[in-house]
């Protein structure tokens, strides 16, 4: 039988601080109210009350504290053990179904947040943007993106402005193309070739993919920018936003290699929340590692300088992998340094300025045009200090 704690707080204790190392519980409001805050003020401040939760990001992820956590009334908090969730999925299935719906909701808003932090300008959500996105792929040689997108503007706006251009583009791509799934499908497993599109953002769809082979990167463009969201492998799960919140798709998802993918529609999320607890906490933990990175890449927006910003996400991809490291540990990335400056969102007209002074850094240098780290633990130290400068600056 699951056991609870319950704890009591003052006004204005301190609950959770921001960067303090993460613990085995989290906490679901009883009674009171909370205000949250971070040290890089990107996102506003958040009241929580009764029913609310706070700290489930660093808990089931387990890295640090995200953000401070200040009582603003007297608060009873009912603690909740990282090795009780799957208890409580069992026991109080609403409860696991409000915190993956609320991670999934600020996944959204996180996402919005750092296009329009990274690439200075608002996101355009709408199904127009599909033309757009289908054009930018096919000017760069993409064209099994390119028709996809071709034909998901047509299909969402059939007699749209462009919808005649769409039509010659994408009747002149489709037979050089291996674009598949144009339309979908009752296919629980599909395959996708190298450099397909899975779905577009902008586009309507209701099902999650769980990449069983192969590797598929989730990006968002802008103002002819793609930024490199994440590179996703094996066991991964995507699309997920689209299937809980029934909105359209807030990224897009391409196959990065051949991939195999297993499709959950609505019916099937439901069965597995009611009848699969561990799939459950292993959908929430996922949540929580991605809401970190999130936090993380804010964090980086504010860094101005193009070189530090490099090193920090260079220095994110290496924490996101929880490379064991000790000083003079070196690595080898399977990245570029033009698949680097994408994920910075630093735009296409930029990069090969910067990249000239990149690749001159004492800390990384170039093997078959990857990146190779010289030592792990001297970038992440100064990617930490980066950080605690640009927050500093922010904060005068």
């Amino acid at each position: 039988m699951l056991q609870l704690a319950f704890l009591n707080y003052r006004k204005n204790a301190y609950i959770l601080i921001e960067g303090k190392e993460a613990t085995d519980r989290f906490f679901i409001i009883q009674s009171g109210q909370v205000r949250c805050s971070k040290v890089l003020n990107v996102v506003e401040d958040t009241i929580l009350g009764p029913g609310d939760f706070v700290g489930v990001i660093p808990c089931m992820a387990g890295r640090p504290q995200t953000e401070t956590v200040i009582a603003m009334t007297d608060v009873v908090l009912i603690s909740v053990r990282r090795d009780q969730y799957i208890e409580l999925v069992t026991s109080n299935t609403p409860v696991a179904l409000k915190i993956i719906r609320t991670f999934s909701e600020r996944m959204r808003t996180l996402n919005d947040l750092l296009t329009k932090l990274t690439l200075k300008n608002n996101v355009i959500a709408s199904p127009e943007q599909l033309y757009s996105i289908a054009a930018y792929y096919e000017e760069n040689g993409n064209i099994d993106v390119a028709s996809y997108g071709f034909y998901q503007y047509l299909k969402a706006c059939p007699t749209g402005p462009m919808a005649e251009n769409a039509k010659r583009r994408f009747v002149s791509l489709k037979p050089r193309s291996k674009a598949v799934y144009y339309e979908p499908s009752a296919d629980q497993l599909r395959s996708y070739p190298k450099n397909t599109m899975i779905f577009s953002e902008c586009q309507s769809g209701s099902d999650m993919f769980i990449i069983q082979s192969g590797q598929v990167k989730i990006t968002k463009f802008v103002n002819n920018n793609e930024v490199t969201l994440a590179v996703l492998k094996k066991g991964e799960f995507f699309g997920e936003m689209a299937l809980l919140e029934n909105k359209p798709r807030s990224a897009s998802a391409i196959a990065f290699e051949d991939c195999k993918l297993l499709v959950v529609n609505k019916q099937n999320f439901n069965q597995m929340v009611q009848t699969q607890a561990k799939m459950i906490f292993q959908i929430t933990t996922t949540f929580a590692e991605r809401l970190w990175s999130m936090d993380r890449q804010l964090e980086n927006t504010a860094i101005s300088d193009p070189i530090n910003k490099l090193l920090d996400m260079l220095a994110l991809q290496i924490e996101k992998m929880r490379l064991p490291y000790t000083k003079g540990t070196s690595y080898q990335f399977d990245i570029t340094p033009v698949d680097l400056c994408n994920m910075c969102g630093i735009p296409n007209e930029e990069q090969p300025q910067i990249i000239r002074v990149f690749v001159t850094n004492s800390r990384i240098k170039l093997v078959a045009n990857k990146i190779f780290v010289k030592d792990v633990d001297d970038l992440i130290a100064f990617s930490i200090y980066c950080r605690n400068h640009s927050a500093k600056k922010a904060a005068q």
